[in-house]
């Protein structure tokens, strides 16, 4: 475990802030490593993914043997030092060649992790074209009905969200800061296609520019091997909403169909005998009339008599 001391100046206080839990969290640090053992293929995909997360990356040049699925605390002790929640791992061996190990943490404590195998892949540097610049976010698609179908492909999915989504709330969209797309297909529940193309928009004679996609690499099949999921006490920990920014639900307020706002108002039962009329001249009593104040029903016009002279 490191030792954790009190600060003594002032930028230890500010470093020692920063790391506490914040309401909204900017882009999610990761940690890329290899362990004892890592194939050039393996190699030459884990580096471009770490070109894909920078600046939001820290890469390990020195090799250390790790075994997350049978011990995890190395990889806590990791996520510690460095401050990262997510943490890629580069392994090769003849049981389990060409490996990648994506985990993911909370709290500095290992909350989920899947085991993938790089079947057959194509680094970014044998593909000839234009790249995405430095820190841009890209546009990630999911593609296939499977990667709602298992806990390995959700697990999957929902880390390499966290990992390529950069900062969690967007006030607008540039369509000239869109350079790249990440397209991950589910061929099965065990088999994922990754592709990275760049974006280029082109004259079209219309307001909306004509899109077109060129392969940037990396480009690799991915097979699903060792999955851990998170337990549900953690997940619910993980996910929870601090209040701060939960949105207090208005209510009896709607919209209909037509996407107007319609408010519901409660009253009190009026009382019709309290109700103020109209007054009017020929509605005032005469001065002759006896007071019927108990017979009439206030509210409405008084009975008055109406003197008619017989000859």
């Amino acid at each position: 475990m490191l030792r954790t001391a009190k600060p003594k100046t002032a930028a230890g206080k500010r470093a020692l802030k920063k790391r506490e839990p914040q309401v909204i969290e900017g882009a999610k640090p990761a940690l890329f490593m290899k362990g004892t053992n890592t194939s050039q293929l393996v190699t030459a995909i884990f580096r471009d993914l770490y070109s894909l997360k920078r600046p939001d990356a820290t890469l390990f040049s020195k090799r250390n043997e790790l075994r997350p699925f049978e011990d995890p605390r190395p990889l806590e002790f990791f996520s510690t030092k460095t401050d990262a929640s997510l943490l890629v791992l580069a392994t090769h061996s003849k049981k389990r060649p060409h490996n990648l190990t994506f985990a993911r943490t909370f709290d500095h404590q290992l909350l989920d992790m899947i085991e993938v195998g790089v079947e057959r892949g194509l680094p970014m540097e044998f593909v000839d074209g234009p790249k995405s610049a430095l820190g841009h976010r890209p546009l990630i698609l999911f593609a296939g009905d499977a990667w709602d179908g298992s806990d390995e492909l959700r697990t999957l999915k929902s880390i390499l969200l966290d990992m390529y989504r950069g900062t969690a709330t967007l006030e607008g969209i540039d369509l000239a800061g869109i350079e790249h797309v990440l397209s991950l297909t589910a061929v099965d529940s065990k088999t994922v296609k990754l592709r990275t193309y760049t974006i280029q928009l082109k004259k079209s004679g219309t307001k909306l520019p004509r899109v077109e996609l060129t392969e940037m690499g990396p480009a690799a099949d991915l097979v699903v091997r060792r999955h851990r999921g998170a337990d549900g006490e953690t997940w619910k920990a993980a996910t929870k909403i601090p209040k701060e920014l939960m949105q207090s639900k208005t209510k009896n307020i709607e919209r209909n169909a037509l996407g107007d706002k319609v408010g519901r108002i409660h009253m009190h039962k009026q009382d019709l005998d309290k109700l103020q009329t109209r007054k009017m001249k020929g509605l005032k009593r005469g001065a002759d009339e006896k007071d019927n104040e108990g017979e009439e029903e206030e509210g409405e016009a008084p009975a008055f008599v109406k003197k008619v002279r017989v000859e």
